[in-house]
């Protein structure tokens, strides 16, 4: 059968290829761990859009080049649009409603999930109907710890796994491995890295989109699961009792108190980083996932649009920059937070990240399954209300 191949001439940041009834997208920018960029989100847009509505197109899989399937947002992005009210608006809005199209897909979608799949690149995995990871992924939403939050739709994933494990993986950052994720049941297969190129051809080879077969082909190839000893999802219940508390400090206070139980070593780590990781970070992140429980998906994604935007605005901390200058930029690993303890973070200002914005401020996600692909950034406020500015 024919293939076609569908590429932006000038940016080769993501690749679309056509082969038969498979449209395969690959994340191309290895030697930047396939962050995500306002022209990666751009060119996912569009792809994932053109395909669902081409009735030849039966199965989209999508895939990473090098050591990460995505290391998430491009973080020096955001550093560099430090200085520049809104900068970084337009890649934030359209990731956010990318990300709910993601999630209500209409074709099968399989995400190869080989390497390291963080934060917003895990965005790109969980929520696909089939997601194969191997044995060198490597899975983490480290947010809070930069001074961000658990975003791209992750205050809705996050609040619906067992327990309070979500609470535990958004505050902490904790990784988990391929195995661990299929466990958890935020990937569906395992596969070895080694059989991952045959996998893709017989999937290819498949030419279709039905589940039944899908699956099938997935499993001829899929290892079961498992876990380790010592894998941290052995530790529900500890983490059902500290990361039930009511706040940071209390789950704080909680996580101490175990650690010094004998067989609970594992803790000192982790609790080292928790301690380490932005003030108001933590707090945004938790009372997230917190309310995400209650909340349907679009509304996740429109309060994460507000927490982000809110957030980059630098309205009550700016530690997201101090963070990114600490972790990626100088690399000291020595942020000073501002403020620079969880006592000194006010919840009277917490609230202000959380505030709902104007309805036509709002991130556009539409009700209506008709008008499914309407809401772009382009249409929306913040555009037109530019375009009307710079032509004045």
């Amino acid at each position: 059968m024919a293939q076609g191949v569908v590429k932006n001439p000038d940016e080769q940041v993501v690749l679309g290829e056509e082969i038969g009834n498979v449209r395969l997208v690959t994340l191309n920018r290895p030697r930047q761990l396939n962050v995500i960029s306002s022209k990666v989100v751009s060119l996912l847009a569009e792809y994932l859009e053109k395909w669902e509505k081409d009735d030849q197109a039966k199965l989209v899989i999508v895939k990473g080049v090098g050591r990460a399937f995505s290391a998430g947002g491009d973080l020096k992005m955001f550093y560099d649009g430090r200085n520049s009210k809104d900068s970084c608006l337009e890649v934030v809005y359209r990731m956010y409603w990318l990300c709910h199209h993601i999630h209500t897909y209409k074709k099968t979608q399989v995400a190869l999930a080989h390497g390291i799949t963080m934060g917003g690149g895990a965005s790109l995995m969980v929520p696909l109907k089939f997601s194969v990871v191997t044995e060198k992924t490597v899975f983490s939403t480290p947010e809070a710890s930069i001074g961000f939050h658990t975003d791209c739709g992750f205050s809705f994933i996050h609040s619906r796994l067992p327990g309070h494990l979500g609470e535990f993986l958004a505050l902490t950052g904790a990784r988990l491995n391929g195995k661990e994720l299929v466990a958890a049941g935020l990937a569906t297969h395992f596969v070895p890295s080694e059989k991952l190129p045959e996998l893709e051809k017989r999937l290819i080879g498949l030419n279709t989109g039905d589940e039944i077969a899908v699956k099938s082909a997935i499993e001829e190839f899929s290892e079961d699961v498992q876990l380790d000893g010592q894998s941290v999802l052995n530790k529900q219940s500890i983490i059902d009792e500290c990361f039930s508390k009511e706040t940071v400090a209390e789950i704080i206070k909680s996580f101490e108190a175990e650690a010094g139980k004998e067989g609970n070593g594992w803790i000192g780590p982790v609790l080292k980083g928790l301690k380490k990781s932005s003030p108001t970070g933590l707090k945004i992140t938790l009372r997230s996932v917190r309310e995400g429980r209650e909340q349907a998906l679009a509304e996740c994604l429109k309060k994460e649009f507000r927490l982000t935007i809110n957030i980059l605005r630098a309205i009550i901390s700016a530690d997201i920059y101090e963070g990114i200058r600490a972790l990626t930029i100088e690399k000291d690993n020595a942020p000073k937070w501002d403020p620079p303890t969880l006592d000194k973070v006010d919840d009277d200002k917490v609230d202000l990240v959380f505030q709902p914005f104007g309805e036509d401020l709002e991130l556009q996600i539409p009700e209506n399954e008709n008008c499914r692909w309407d809401g772009k950034y382009e249409n929306s406020a913040y555009a037109t209300s530019q375009v009307t500015a710079e032509a004045k």
